[in-house]
């Protein structure tokens, strides 16, 4: 996929785009709502961002929807967020398919039940020769366990330790055949990383915003992919036009 359409508004766009949806539940609290409210709040507004990614060209989103320490919160805010889940795979799937999204799973399916597992199986199975968009939901998903997944999956297949190397790595995380994000959005203005990505994320550029998620709309977006064509990427080399000075120079 290119990284700049012909009618893309930027002079520069992300390949990859990876949102971490943070907010949700202050959104609710600074109006007097449930938390699930800023939650179904939340999945409307991933809704839009779609649309928008859609329509700026962007040919991937992986948005971070449920991480394995989620589990942990209070048991009527985690069965609500498995009933958006469903909910939005049941309401939004054919719209999604309609419009040429791709739909892929990263994380582990283990947690959900065992009609929800199937519904997110079969919208896979269904979208999976879409190209407008591929849309990755990270749902039970940790970095940390992503990379134990893949070790495990290296020394069951016994590739030989001389023989790892960052390609074979890669190629046994969740994300396998996803480019790595170029760009990384958190809403809600908090700094970090929150076991996201850990790999992939090694030379992503980071946007963070205080704008809590279910108010991030299209113009926000929009001012994130100005910042990220403002960018120079470096991958740890030096700035273009920059030679590096012989240490014996005067």
């Amino acid at each position: 996929m290119s990284d700049q359409p012909a009618n893309s508004q930027f002079t520069r766009l992300p390949n990859h785009i990876a949102i971490i949806m943070d907010g949700n539940g202050r959104w609710a609290a600074a109006r007097g709502l449930h938390r699930l409210e800023g939650h179904k709040a939340g999945t409307d507004n991933l809704r839009r961002v779609i649309r928008a990614c859609i329509e700026f060209g962007v040919p991937y989103l992986t948005v971070y929807a449920f991480s394995t320490e989620n589990w942990g919160r209070p048991k009527d805010e985690v069965t609500g967020l498995m009933h958006i889940l469903e909910e939005m795979i049941d309401q939004e799937f054919e719209e999604l398919h309609q419009q040429g999204v791709r739909l892929v799973h990263i994380g582990r399916l283990e947690g959900l039940s065992p009609l929800l597992r199937e519904k997110v199986l079969h919208a896979m199975e269904m979208t999976k020769n879409n190209s407008r968009l591929v849309l990755c939901l990270a749902w039970n998903y940790g970095g940390r366990d992503e990379i134990v997944w893949a070790v495990q999956s290296i020394m069951r297949e016994g590739i030989s330790p001389d023989e790892v190397t960052p390609e074979v790595i890669s190629s046994h995380l969740f994300t396998a055949n996803i480019p790595d994000p170029d760009l990384i959005i958190r809403t809600s203005g908090e700094m970090r990383i929150s076991n996201f990505l850990i790999w992939q994320s090694a030379y992503a550029e980071w946007y963070i915003t205080d704008v809590y998620w279910p108010d991030f709309d299209k113009e926000e977006l929009r001012k994130a992919l100005e910042s990220y064509a403002c960018r120079e990427r470096r991958f740890g080399r030096l700035p273009s036009g920059c030679e590096e000075t012989p240490p014996d120079a005067a």
